[in-house]
């Protein structure tokens, strides 16, 4: 199913155009509206309505559009699950009203490798996250000052007590304490 040509948008949508056009879907179609309509009017209608918020809740989220669009253009979309709410239920806005089965909704299949087990490119994406970089940078930027202030303490110690060991440096303190004291 082509969710861009189940709302009348265009590939380059806006999410206010994407709202937009779901709620006219969803007025012309709503189960409520054709609840006195002849059976067949209104399983189509509910049909409809299930497609547009299918549609919807994949188009107005970011990534899962993202992912959508990725998997059309590389033509293996074949490996997305898109699931179908039973005939008892229905979706308005990303929530599934109604009662019975259902088990609508976008999901990601799990890995069909094999392999290890999660998704290098879930991975990835976590990795590139304007949050996690902002982290990295703050905690290298504390790292390199702790360096910096360790480096610093030793050359500073070495020029004030150059040719000098730890325990020389303190006996002289030590004399220089007791004279004080003495004068």
């Amino acid at each position: 199913m082509d969710y861009y040509k189940t709302l009348g948008l265009s590939r380059n949508a806006t999410k206010e155009e994407i709202k937009e056009a779901f709620r006219r879907s969803a007025l012309k179609f709503h189960p409520d509206r054709h609840a006195q309509s002849s059976k067949e009017v209104r399983d189509g209608a509910s049909l409809q309505f299930k497609q547009a918020s299918e549609a919807y809740e994949v188009l107005i989220d970011d990534r899962k559009r993202a992912d959508y669009d990725r998997g059309r253009r590389g033509a293996s979309f074949e490996r997305w699950s898109c699931g179908q709410a039973s005939s008892s239920s229905y979706y308005y806005g990303g929530r599934q009203y109604g009662y019975g089965g259902g088990g609508g909704g976008y999901r990601r299949p799990p890995p069909g490798d094999g392999g290890l087990g999660f998704d290098v490119e879930s991975v990835f994406r976590f990795l590139t996250r304007r949050g996690f970089l902002v982290n990295i940078a703050f905690a290298s930027a504390i790292l390199g000052g702790a360096v910096v202030i360790e480096r610093s303490a030793g050359a500073l110690w070495k020029f004030s007590n150059s040719g000098k060991s730890f325990e020389e440096a303190m006996e002289s303190i030590e004399k220089a304490k007791v004279r004080k004291e003495n004068s």
